[in-house]
């Protein structure tokens, strides 16, 4: 079985991982930091808004089973992606609206649904997701892995 993997930032991890861990052919989902320019960040770190990074989640996912595709439309469906640095009550550059590809085809299938979207009138507000490589990944703290499940929130 082919193992892909693919990385999104949509406001506070814990919430990205539950939506992404119960999408059909995912296999599983961790959470951490991509895309800032301070190695080793921890959460406290992250916060400060300083490091550059965003809260992200790592999606692995067999592609016989769900495509790219089907996950942008989970990314896309389930977060605003026309507010800058903010999503719900979270503010920061941490809670920022991105698409980390890892691959040109990743990129280009990210590029040609946010052009999609736009023209769709879908959104009032323009879209300001970022679409970056992939960043370094650091993984949070055990605490922040699995957290609903893990503290039995069921109502997001």
């Amino acid at each position: 079985m082919a193992v892909e993997v693919a990385t999104f930032g949509m406001g506070c991890f814990w919430g990205a991982e539950r939506v992404f861990s119960r999408v059909e052919g995912v296999l599983s989902t961790e959470v951490g930091y991509a895309g800032g320019d301070y190695e080793n960040p921890t959460y406290r770190d992250v916060c400060t808004g300083k490091t550059g990074h965003a809260e992200v989640v790592r999606v692995f996912y067999d592609p016989d089973r769900v495509t790219y595709e089907q996950l942008l439309e989970v990314f896309w469906e389930n977060h605003d992606p026309t507010t800058p640095n903010r999503q719900g009550p979270d503010v920061g550059s941490q809670y920022r609206s991105v698409i980390f590809y890892h691959s040109p085809e990743q990129r280009e299938a990210a590029l040609k649904m946010k052009s999609r979207l736009e023209s769709s009138g879908r959104f009032a507000k323009p879209i300001v997701t970022e679409i970056a490589p992939a960043a370094k990944f650091y993984r949070a703290e055990e605490y922040h892995q699995k957290y609903f499940d893990r503290h039995r929130v069921s109502n997001y």
